[in-house]
C-alpha cells in the first residue's frame, strides 16, 4: 500500500466502530484520518452556542456556511475548533448528540460540509475518511469504499462502553437507533452501494475488524 494518493471511504451506522477502526487503519496505512461526524457535531455545537433555531432550516444552513471550523486529520491527535474555541470534548456531550440530527438532515448544511470534506480529502494525499455518505456522495471515486456495519445489539453495547456506562438504555436507543433512522432520510449507510465492500463486525473483535478493513482496502486499491 505504497500509493502516493490513497483515499479510503468508510461509512456505517452509529456504534459500528467506524471511528476507532478507521483511525487505526489510517495509522497503519500511514494516512491522514477524517472524522466527518465530528464536523457535524462541531457545527451543531456552534448552532447551539449561537442560539440558532434548529427548527429553522435556513438559519441552520446559514450558520454552517459561516462556521470557522478546524479539524485535525492527524490520527494521533484529536482536535476540533470552532471560531478558535476548542470543542474537542464538548461535541461528545449528550446535549450535542441529541441535537446533531437537526443539522445532519439539513440538505444545505450537508452540501456545505461535503464541500469542505472534499477539500480536506483532496489536499491530504493519503487519507481514511469516515461518516455516513462518504462512499456515495463525498468520495464516490475513492480507491477503496467500505461499509462497516454491525448488529443493533452489538452497536448499542459498544456505544454504551464508549460512553462509560453513563447512558440509560433509553438514551442509548435514542442516540443510536433513533438518530440513525433520522439520518437515513438523507443518506444511505445501512446497505452497501454498488462497488462498496461490506465488513460486518458483529462477531469480530477490534483487531479482527481492522484487519478485515485493511484487507478490503488492499483488494480494492490494487484493482482500482
Amino acid at each position: 500500500m505504497t500509493l502516493e494518493k490513497l483515499v479510503v471511504a468508510v461509512d456505517g451506522p452509529s456504534g459500528s466502530g467506524k471511528s476507532s477502526v478507521s483511525k487505526e487503519a489510517a495509522r497503519r496505512l500511514g494516512a491522514r484520518y477524517l472524522d466527518t461526524g465530528a464536523m457535524y457535531r462541531a457545527v451543531t455545537w456552534h448552532c447551539l452556542d449561537a442560539g440558532t433555531d434548529l427548527h429553522d432550516a435556513g438559519a441552520v444552513a446559514a450558520a454552517v456556511r459561516v462556521a470557522d471550523l478546524f479539524i485535525s486529520t492527524d490520527p494521533d491527535h484529536e482536535e476540533v475548533r470552532i471560531h478558535g474555541t476548542d470543542v474537542t470534548a464538548a461535541i461528545r456531550e449528550p446535549f450535542v448528540s441529541e441535537a446533531v440530527s437537526a443539522v445532519a438532515t439539513n440538505l444545505e448544511a450537508r452540501a456545505e460540509l461535503a464541500r469542505r470534506q472534499r477539500e480536506i480529502i483532496d489536499a491530504a494525499g493519503r487519507i481514511v475518511a469516515e461518516g455516513r455518505d462518504i462512499t456515495t456522495v463525498v468520495a464516490p471515486d475513492a480507491h477503496a469504499r467500505i461499509l462497516l456495519t454491525a448488529s443493533e445489539e452489538a452497536r448499542l453495547r459498544r456505544r454504551g462502553l464508549q460512553l462509560g456506562g453513563t447512558q440509560s438504555a433509553a438514551d442509548l436507543q435514542r442516540q443510536v437507533v433513533a438518530r440513525d433512522a433520522k439520518d437515513a432520510t438523507v443518506s444511505s449507510f445501512h446497505e452497501a452501494s454498488d462497488g462498496v465492500a461490506t465488513v460486518d463486525s458483529s462477531d469480530l473483535d477490534f483487531e479482527q475488524t481492522v484487519q478485515a478493513v485493511l484487507a478490503a482496502v488492499a483488494a480494492q486499491a490494487v484493482s482500482a
